[in-house]
């Protein structure tokens, strides 16, 4: 079991729902700043945004904060030689799509995550049939390959994400891009539970979770959330990481008020 799955099966044993914030890395020059400021206000582990300029699975906000950090010259490289100028003591998990991942090979790419103290990564454009590539140099080199399911997964491709997921599983709560929502998708609900009955992986769901009573919400019935464009869309208003703490720990309080 590699470094993130044993902190997220660990916080779970806990009886704590993990909180899992998302950043675009390079979206200011004091990014980092925010990573800091999310692991003070109670986060269980970090999701790290690697720019792409073809996304397929972000909506707008975020979609804004990769071109905007896109647009200051953010480079993968760049990304991870600041990561490991860190020393924070939450797992890292980077998402970006697999243009990035194959373009110098996969081997190549999940080293220098290594390299830089990340221990997870999500590919969410890979798809379950083609990851081997990916899954075997993820494991060679210590990094949990984390898989999405979405609302419309068959209940046999379910079954095959829930068995090679590693670190947690990501359960998409609706059919769409990522966004802010003003209620929090009720097909969310029925995936969690399904793949909850599939694998003892912590279930983490993403896209919609926007303010903490969404959050608790999501914690009745998964291990945790995702939250990116609601964050997001305040980094893009000019949001100081100081700001971001006082919104994350209000995430942090809903859920630590759930009782299973």
């Amino acid at each position: 079991m590699n470094a993130l799955e044993t902190r997220t099966r660990a916080t779970r044993e806990q009886g704590r729902k993990l909180l899992a914030p998302y950043v675009t890395g390079g979206i200011t020059d004091d990014w980092t700043d925010y990573l800091r400021a999310y692991q003070d206000a109670g986060a269980d582990l970090i999701e790290i945004g690697l720019p792409f300029s073809d996304p397929t699975l972000d909506g707008p906000t975020v979609q804004q904060a990769s071109d905007r950090a896109l647009s200051r010259g953010t480079t993968v490289d760049g990304i991870l030689e600041d990561l490991t100028k860190l020393d924070l003591s939450i797992p890292l998990v980077t998402m970006t799509y697999a243009n990035l991942v194959l373009r110098n090979g996969a081997g190549t790419f999940c080293a220098a995550l290594r390299d830089a103290g990340v221990t997870g990564l999500i590919v969410p454009d890979l798809p379950v049939d083609e990851m081997a590539p990916v899954s075997e140099a993820a494991v060679r080199h210590g990094i949990d390959l984390v898989l999405l399911a979405a609302p419309s997964t068959g209940p046999d491709r379910l079954r095959t994400i829930a068995e090679r997921s590693r670190g947690f599983v990501y359960a998409v709560s609706l059919m769409g891009t990522t966004g802010e929502k003003h209620d929090l998708p009720s097909e969310g609900r029925t995936l969690a539970r399904s793949l909850g009955g599939l694998t003892d992986l912590p279930v983490l769901v993403g896209f919609g979770v926007s303010r903490p009573e969404h959050a608790a919400e999501a914690a009745r019935y998964a291990d945790g959330v995702i939250i990116g464009s609601a964050l997001m869309r305040k980094v893009l208003d000019g949001s100081s990481a100081d700001d971001l703490y006082a919104e994350l720990a209000g995430m942090r309080t809903a859920l630590d008020a759930v009782d299973d």
